[in-house]
């Protein structure tokens, strides 16, 4: 039987004893998580918050800054430089599912990869630019997926083979 204090009850052993005492480090951690400000926006001194895009080997890097709603990519209209509707409305999905649609003007720069992977680095450079502009719009963003990047790239050739999986043509004669 375990030896008894004066209280009735038992010595507490080790970890017993250093329960109580993690328990408050956590409550404490948790009351400093809940009392941080909410996230500052990040904007430059022109007005304009900054963000990099990838996609398979494209990079966009997407200043943002109010405005009419103009995209100009590589210098050219959005228009003019993905001519194809599918890959302007990728371009437009963040900003219409954060309903900030003709607020903010977006000048990118964009290379590498074709244009479709181009579109989809833009769409992730739009999505973190507007982050930084407007912390609030997170859930909004995160829900969509926008703002995470799409890690698929092309798999690389093997040796012995035709393509990165695909063997050569067999012959039985």
């Amino acid at each position: 039987m375990a030896m008894e204090t004066e209280t009735g009850a038992a010595p507490a052993t080790g970890a017993e004893a250093a329960a109580p005492q993690g328990l408050e480090k956590l409550a404490a951690l948790q009351t400093e998580v809940v009392e941080q400000a909410p996230a500052e926006p990040k904007i430059d001194a022109q007005g304009r918050s900054y963000a990099t895009g990838k996609r398979k080997n494209a990079i966009a890097r997407v200043w943002l800054k109010r405005g009419q709603g103009l995209i100009t990519v590589n210098g050219k209209p959005r228009n003019e430089y993905f001519a194809r509707p599918v890959l302007q409305m990728i371009i437009d999905q963040p900003i219409l599912a954060a309903d900030r649609d003709a607020q903010f003007d977006v000048i990118c720069t964009v290379k590498g990869g074709g244009l479709s992977g181009q579109a989809g680095a833009v769409r992730h450079g739009i999505s973190k630019a507007l982050l930084l502009f407007e912390p609030d719009l997170r859930p909004v963003l995160k829900k969509g997926g926008f703002l995470t990047r799409d890690s698929r790239v092309v798999e690389r050739k093997k040796y012995g083979k035709a393509k990165a999986r695909r063997s050569f043509q067999f012959s039985k004669r």
